[in-house]
């Protein structure tokens, strides 16, 4: 697929572009505001609906393969600085990535159990497997596991364990039929235990759901030698002291939120997820490290958890969100997930090379001058 200048075309020239590249002939329908009774029917006493711009990324070539990514954000440069460090990196091949199996994992509370409550529920584990499995024709439950927790809250109200359900949710997201999975055994969870249960709800810390994305950018189209050594320090600042750390964060974010929002997906759940992997040694970190290369270029990589779907929930209403998927070409979750990643680490990358170059402010003139009279 020849890469276009897509911001020099008007907006039906852009449209035209995409009906070719992604197969639509329908784009102009699909891309329609939101109505009323959609609204009406997503939400609770609805008025209307809010529009975000909704942009294409360019230059991304993820496992050898080109893609066009979408990305809604009212931010304005972040288009334009991802669609850049994607062409950077695009030189040395573009971004190799890999996704996990798509498992997610749903709780069920119990508080004052018996002594023998866990040896109880691993002897019934495949019944609560079944109890979980028959209300779900898609998403299959695979395994059971339970913890024993202290309470370490203030109120020090009692110790407690949780019975987690382990299930692989293919191409959804899966949050409604996990939770219903979680009220299903939750009775029989109780009878087992001879406990209460309290919470039946899934976890949105996809740990088992991991992504990983990595690329090479060039020195010369970085800047030279002492950029890559300013951006160096930059990544040091960001793994060392939380206050940079959130902010560098924010800007990986601004990539995956953006893919996340055009696409349909809960950006909330991902930036939860992603926030508490940035902390997983017990100090909150960059989600992205930077490394010099022996050629001295400036190798990037990032790794979080991304729980996204390309069926189910908003995806089955909003034609937007449809067109978003059909536009990225996205076949799986896991092909989702992997682009998703690779625009926060290339957002990532314009971000502290603006930062360790000419600042933000200056880079966001130059990289949507038109915008700014230029």
């Amino acid at each position: 697929m020849a890469v276009m200048k897509i911001h020099e075309m008007s907006r039906d020239e852009r449209l035209d572009f995409l009906k070719k590249a992604a197969g639509v002939s329908n784009i102009e329908e699909m891309l329609r505001p939101l109505s009323f009774d959609d609204a009406n029917m997503m939400v609770e006493n609805a008025i209307g609906s809010m529009s975000v711009p909704m942009g294409i990324a360019t230059n991304f070539v993820i496992n050898g393969k080109e893609l066009l990514i979408p990305m809604a954000i009212e931010e304005p440069s972040v288009i334009a600085a991802a669609s850049k460090a994607a062409k950077i990196a695009k030189i040395n091949g573009g971004f190799t990535a890999e996704a996990g199996e798509s498992l997610m994992i749903g709780q069920v509370q119990v508080v004052s159990a018996r002594k023998s409550a866990i040896q109880k529920i691993l002897k019934n584990k495949k019944q609560l497997l079944a109890i979980a499995n028959s209300k779900s024709r898609s998403i299959v439950a695979v395994d059971l596991q339970v913890r024993h927790l202290r309470d370490k809250s203030p109120n020090k109200i009692g110790n407690m364990l949780v019975v987690e359900i382990v299930v692989d949710t293919k191409d959804a997201m899966g949050a409604n039929a996990i939770n219903t999975m979680c009220e299903a055994i939750a009775p029989q969870v109780a009878e087992i235990t001879e406990g209460e249960v309290v919470l039946k709800v899934l976890s949105n810390y996809a740990t088992k759901r991991i992504v990983r994305c990595k690329a090479v950018f060039d020195k010369e189209e970085l800047g030279g030698s002492e950029i890559v050594k300013r951006i160096l320090f930059a990544y040091a600042l960001a793994h060392s002291d939380v206050y940079r750390a959130v902010t560098n964060n924010k800007g990986v974010m601004n990539g995956i939120d953006a893919v996340a929002l055009a696409t349909g997906q809960d950006f909330r759940a991902i930036e939860a997820g992603a926030h508490a992997y940035a902390a997983r040694d017990g100090t909150y970190r960059s989600l992205t490290k930077w490394r010099r290369t022996k050629e001295g270029d400036l190798a990037g990589e990032i790794e979080l958890p991304l729980a996204v779907g390309i069926v189910g929930g908003i995806i089955n209403v909003h034609p937007t969100a449809k067109l978003a998927i059909m536009i990225l070409g996205a076949k799986s979750a896991k092909e989702l997930a992997m682009a998703m990643a690779a625009t926060g680490l290339a957002q990532n990358l314009a971000a502290i090379r603006a930062l360790s170059a000419e600042g933000i402010q200056a880079g966001h003139m130059r990289l949507h001058g038109r915008k700014f009279g230029k």
